[in-house]
C-alpha cells in the first residue's frame, strides 16, 4: 500500500487509530498477537548443545574418531583415551570462542536498541521500539531514531538521515503533504520515515504503517534468506588435507599387512603394525592446534577493535583480493565538515575533520588568522548565528545536536573562536524564518550589542544569489554586477565539481524601529560568502588503501551516494585512478552477473546502487575468481555482506541485520582496521603452514622409519603409544608456539593467495617430504646402531629411536619458522617456541627416566654416552639441508 500517496487523514482512517489518544493497551495486544513484535527476523539461534556438537563436524575429527574405534577394538586403551582427549579439547576451544563472540554481539545489539515516544491511552510514554504496532502514534525530535516505518502527519523543520538504509549521508527534509507520483524510490518518499533512520533536526509526529519484516528494512533483510554462506578457503584446504591423510593411512595399513603376511608374519600382528602406521600418518593434534591458532588470532583482533564471529574469518581475510567497501561512515567520518570558504573574491581552505574544533585557515597555502580578516570572520560569525545546531561535549568526545550541515558551519566558527557563548553574548535573536524546501533558505533577525538590527540569510547559493543586489567585495559593499556574479557562480561550480555541498550567506541592515515584514526580509540582500562542505574521508584510510594495494588487494567503493560525491572521495583516498571507471546502479539494472563480470575488473566506484546491485557486484567478482571482503553498516549492505567470502559490519553504526550477516564486526567502524585484520589473517595462514609443515614432516619421518623397518624385516622401532605421545604432546606444544609466531617482514608485500592454491603450494610439499625422509632415516639409523649394540634389549633400542625422533623434530621446528632456512630468522625471535621446546624435552626425559611411566611407554633409561649419538644424528635433517641451501644462496 502506497501510504505516501494518501493524505494524513486517510492514513489515520486506514490504520484505525486516533491522533489524540492513540491506541489502547487492549488494542495493542490484539495487533501484536496478529502481526507479531516489531523486530527483524534473525537466523534461528543455535542452541548451546548444537553449537558444541558443531565443533566436531569436521572431516579430520571424523578420522580421529575412526582411529579411536580401531584402538578400542584392538584393546589399545591408552591410544583411544589420548585421541578422545585431544578431540574433546578441540571442541571445547571452538565452542567457547564462538560463544564469546556471540555474547559480544548481543551486547552491541543491546546498545543499539532504540527507544520511542508513543501515544498510548492519551499519554506519551517511552517504550522499546519492538513494542510498536501498526496504528501507533509516535513523536520524535532531533537525536531520535525512527522505530518503525511511519507516515509523517506533522513536521516542523524536520530532517532525517537515512544512510543506514540508502547509503546517503545528507539528511532528507521531510513534510506531511501527500505525494501523487507513482512508483517512487525510498529516497524520494519525503513524507515517510523508515525504521532505523535518524532524526537530525526538527520534530514531528507519525503513524506507524509497517512493522518488523514488513518495513523497508525488513524487505531488504528478506534477501538474506536466499543468500548462501561461503565455505572459507581454510576449511576447503583442511578438508582436502584430511582426505589425503586418510587415504594415505588406509594405503599404508593395507601395504604393511600385505608385506607382513607375504613375509610369513601373523595377520593380527601385521594389522596392529598397520594401525601403528595409520596413527603415525594422522597428525592427531592438528585440529586442536588450528583452533588454538585461530583463537589466539581472534584475541589479538579484539585488541585491535574487531570482534570475530567465526573462527575461520580471520584467515579468510588474509587471502582477500578485493575489498568492497561502503563509503559513508566506513571510509568517511559521516560528519559534514567545511573545507572551503569563499568571501569577497578570496578563497580559503579550512583544515580539520569531523566535529574537532581545531583547524587552520589558509589562503594560497599561507596560514591566516581569521580574526584579523574582517570579511572572513564576518562570514563565519553570520553562518554561526543563522544555525540552530549545537556542539555538546560528552566525556572526551564532542557530539552534534542538530542538522549535520549546520553542524559543519558551527564547527567552522569554533575554529575561529566563534563559539556559542560568543554568539549569545554579542547577538540576540529576535525573529526567525525556518528553512523550507520551497524557499530553500533560512533567515534570522538579530540585534547586536550596539543595538543595530539586521537579517542574516543562508541557503542554496543559486536561490540566495537571486535575492541579492549587492556584495561585500574585499571588505567594501559593491554592486552585484555581472563580473562579480560570474565570480560567485564560478566558485559554486568549482565546489560542485569537487563534490562539495555549498551554502551561501547574505545579510542586510534593518531599521530597529520598523515592524518586521516577513515578505520583505529575504530581498535586496548583500551577498557575503560561500561555505563548501563534505563528509571527509577518515585520515588513516588513504594509507590503509595504499598498503592494501601494495599487498595486491584492490579496494572498490560501493555506495548509494551520488556519483560525483563518491568519485571525489575515491580520488582523495587513492581508490579511483585516472583510468578508473565509475559505474552507476542504473547501468547494472538490465545486466546479468555474466555481463557484469566483463567490466567489473575495471570499475573502482559503484554509485547510486541498490541492495540487489551490491549482491550482483559481489557475485560477479567471485565468479572472476576473487576472494571478496564486503564491508557495510546498513540493512542495504546485509545481503552482500552475507554473500561475500568475508562479511564485515560496523559495530557503532551497523544495524542488527548487518551484524548478523557478518563474520567480522569492527568496533571502531574504521576501514583501517580491516588492513590490520588482513595482516593478521595472512600471518595466521602462514603460521598454519608452519605447523602443518612441522607436524607432517614429523609424521612422514614416523611413517618411513616404521615402513623401512618392516621392509628390512626389522622389529618395529617405535610402539603405537610412543607415536601417539610424539604426535599429541611432544609435537603439540612447539606447533602451538608456531601458531603465535610473529609475521615475517614482507607479509604485506606479497600478492594474495590464489583461490586454487593448495595447502602444499610454494615448495611446502618438498620440504615436508625431504625433512621427513631425513628424520625417518636418522631415527632408523639410531635404532639399528643401538639394536646391534644391544640385540637382547629391543625396548632400549626403541627408546633410543624414540629420543632421536623427538630431538630431530624439536631441532627441525626452528627451521619451520621461515620459508627459507633456519638461518634466515633470529632463533630467539619466538620465546614461546623456546619454552615449548624446553618443556617438550623435559617431558621426553620424564617418559624415559620416571619409573611409573616406563611400562606404559615401553621405555628404558638411556646411558649418557648414547645421548651423543642421539644428538649428532638428530641435527642432520635440519642443518644438512639448511646449510646446503644457505651455501647455495651465498
Amino acid at each position: 500500500m502506497n501510504f505516501y500517496r494518501m493524505r494524513a487523514e486517510e492514513v489515520v482512517q486506514v490504520t484505525n487509530t486516533n491522533v489524540s489518544s492513540g491506541l489502547t493497551d487492549e488494542e495493542v495486544k490484539k495487533r501484536r498477537a496478529t502481526f507479531g513484535a516489531n523486530e527483524l527476523k534473525e537466523s534461528v539461534k543455535t542452541s548451546k548443545l548444537v553449537l558444541f556438537l558443531n565443533q566436531f563436524n569436521d572431516f579430520m575429527v571424523f578420522v580421529l574418531l575412526g582411529a579411536t574405534i580401531i584402538s578400542i577394538f584392538l584393546k589399545e586403551v591408552v591410544d583411544a583415551v589420548a585421541i578422545m582427549a585431544i578431540v574433546l579439547i578441540n571442541g571445547i576451544l571452538g565452542y567457547f570462542q564462538e560463544a564469546k563472540a556471540e555474547r559480544s554481539l548481543e551486547a552491541l545489539k543491546e546498545l543499539a536498541a532504540p527507544q520511542v515516544n508513543v501515544l498510548r491511552d492519551g499519554q506519551f510514554v517511552k517504550l522499546p521500539s519492538k513494542d510498536l504496532v501498526v496504528g501507533d502514534i509516535i513523536k520524535f525530535s532531533s537525536g531520535d531514531r525512527i522505530g518503525a516505518d511511519i507516515r509523517i502527519i506533522e513536521a516542523s523543520s524536520l530532517y532525517i538521515e537515512e544512510s543506514a538504509l540508502t547509503g546517503e549521508s545528507v539528511p532528507v527534509q521531510k513534510r506531511f503533504e501527500s505525494i501523487q507520483t507513482d512508483d517512487i524510490g525510498i529516497g524520494d518518499q519525503d513524507n515517510m520515515g523508515f525504521m532505523g533512520t535518524l532524526v537530525t533536526r526538527g520534530n514531528g509526529k507519525g503513524v506507524v504503517v509497517s512493522t518488523g519484516m514488513k518495513t523497508a528494512m525488513g524487505q531488504i533483510a528478506n534477501l538474506l534468506q536466499n543468500t548462501e554462506t561461503i565455505v572459507t578457503p581454510l576449511q576447503r584446504r583442511l578438508e582436502q588435507l584430511g582426505k589425503i591423510l586418510i587415504i594415505l593411512a588406509l594405503f599404508l595399513t593395507a601395504l604393511v599387512v600385505f608385506i607382513g603376511v607375504y613375509q610369513g608374519n601373523e595377520l593380527y600382528h601385521m594389522f596392529l603394525a598397520g594401525v601403528s602406521l595409520a596413527v603415525a600418518a594422522i597428525p592427531e593434534g592438528l585440529p586442536a592446534i588450528v583452533t588454538v591458532a585461530l583463537s589466539l588470532g581472534v584475541q589479538r583482533m579484539i585488541k585491535k577493535k574487531a570482534i570475530v564471529r567465526k573462527l575461520q574469518a580471520v584467515e579468510t581475510l588474509g587471502c582477500a583480493s578485493v575489498i568492497c567497501s561502503d563509503k559513508t561512515g566506513t571510509m568517511t567520518e559521516n560528519k559534514m565538515t567545511v573545507t572551503n570558504i569563499w568571501s569577497g573574491g578570496s578563497s580559503y581552505e579550512v583544515s580539520g575533520n569531523g566535529y574537532a574544533i581545531d583547524g587552520e585557515f589558509t589562503n594560497k597555502e599561507r596560514t591566516i588568522n581569521p580574526t584579523l580578516n574582517k570579511q572572513l570572520f564576518q562570514t563565519l560569525v553570520f553562518g554561526s548565528i543563522c544555525s540552530d545546531a549545537q556542539l555538546i561535549r560528552k566525556k572526551k568526545e564532542i557530539v552534534l545536536d542538530g542538522d549535520p550541515t549546520e553542524g559543519a558551519i558551527v564547527v567552522a566558527g569554533y575554529k575561529a573562536g566563534i563559539d556559542r557563548e560568543y554568539v549569545n553574548s554579542n547577538f540576540t535573536r529576535i525573529h526567525e524564518l525556518p528553512f523550507d524546501s520551497t524557499r530553500k533558505m533560512m533567515s534570522v533577525v538579530v540585534k547586536n550589542r550596539s543595538g543595530e538590527q539586521f537579517v542574516i540569510t543562508k541557503g542554496a547559493p543559486d536561490v540566495l544569489l537571486s535575492k541579492c543586489n549587492a556584495i561585500l567585495w574585499h571588505e567594501r559593499e559593491e554592486q552585484l554586477n555581472t563580473f562579480r556574479q560570474n565570480s560567485v557562480e564560478s566558485t559554486i561550480e568549482t565546489y560542485a565539481n569537487n563534490a562539495l555541498r555549498t551554502i551561501a550567506i547574505a545579510f542586510k541592515p534593518l531599521n530597529p524601529n520598523s515592524i518586521i515584514d516577513e515578505r520583505d526580509l529575504e530581498s535586496n540582500l548583500t551577498f557575503i560568502g560561500l561555505q563548501g562542505m563534505i563528509d571527509p574521508p577518515r585520515a588513516e584510510v588513504a594509507q590503509a588503501v595504499q598498503e592494501c594495494k601494495e599487498a595486491g588487494i584492490r579496494t572498490v567503493m560501493i555506495t548509494g551516494d551520488h556519483k560525483l560525491t563518491a568519485s571525489s572521495i575515491a580520488r582523495k583516498l587513492g581508490i579511483l585512478r585516472d583510468n578508473g571507471r565509475v559505474v552507476e546502479g542504473k547501468e547494472l539494472d538490465a545486466l546479468s552477473i555474466e555481463q557484469i563480470q566483463e567490466f567489473v575488473e575495471d570499475a573502482a566506484v559503484f554509485a547510486r546502487v541498490s541492495p540487489e546491485h551490491k549482491l550482483k557486484i559481489v557475485k560477479a567478482l567471485q565468479a572472476n575468481g576473487h576472494i571478496v571482503a564486503m564491508t557495510g553498516d546498513g540493512v542495504n549492505d546485509a545481503p552482500a555482506i552475507k554473500a561475500a567470502d568475508i562479511g564485515i559490519s560496523m559495530g557503532i553504526t551497523g544495524t542488527d541485520v548487518a551484524k548478523e550477516a557478518s563474520a567480522l564486526v569492527l568496533l571502531d567502524d574504521n576501514f583501517a582496521t580491516i588492513k590490520s585484520a588482513i595482516k593478521e589473517g595472512r600471518n595466521i595462514y602462514s603460521n598454519i603452514r608452519k605447523f602443518i609443515r612441522y607436524l607432517l614432516a614429523s609424521n612422514v619421518g614416523e611413517i618411513l622409519v616404521m615402513l623401512f623397518a618392516m621392509l628390512l624385516a626389522l622389529p618395529l622401532p617405535l610402539v603405537p603409544v610412543q607415536i601417539l605421545w610424539v604426535n599429541l604432546v611432544t609435537d603439540g606444544l612447539p606447533a602451538m608456539a608456531l601458531g603465535v609466531d610473529s609475521a615475517e617482514d614482507d607479509v604485506m608485500k606479497r600478492s594474495p593467495r590464489s583461490l586454487s592454491e593448495g595447502i602444499f603450494a610454494r615448495g611446502l610439499g618438498w620440504k615436508i617430504i625431504s625433512r621427513g625422509f631425513l628424520i625417518g632415516f636418522v631415527t632408523l639409523l639410531a635404532f639399528i646402531i643401538s639394536y646391534n649394540q644391544h640385540p637382547n634389549q629391543l625396548e632400549y633400542a626403541q627408546t633410543v629411536a624414540f629420543s632421536t625422533l623427538v630431538l630431530a623434530q624439536l631441532i627441525h621446528v626452528f627451521d619451520c619458522r621461515s620459508e627459507r632456512s633456519i638461518f634466515h630468522r633470529n632463533v630467539f625471535g619466538n620465546l614461546y617456541l623456546i619454552g615449548a621446546v624446553i618443556v617438550s624435552m623435559l617431558l621426553m626425559l620424564v617418559v624415559i627416566y620416571y619409573p611409573p611411566l616406563q611400562p606404559i611407554f615401553k621405555t628404558i633409561p638411556i646411558v649418557p654416552r648414547d645421548w651423543f649419538l642421539i644428538g649428532g644424528l638428530s641435527s642432520i635433517p635440519t642443518f644438512m639441508l639448511a646449510g646446503a641451501l644457505f651455501t647455495k644462496k651465498k
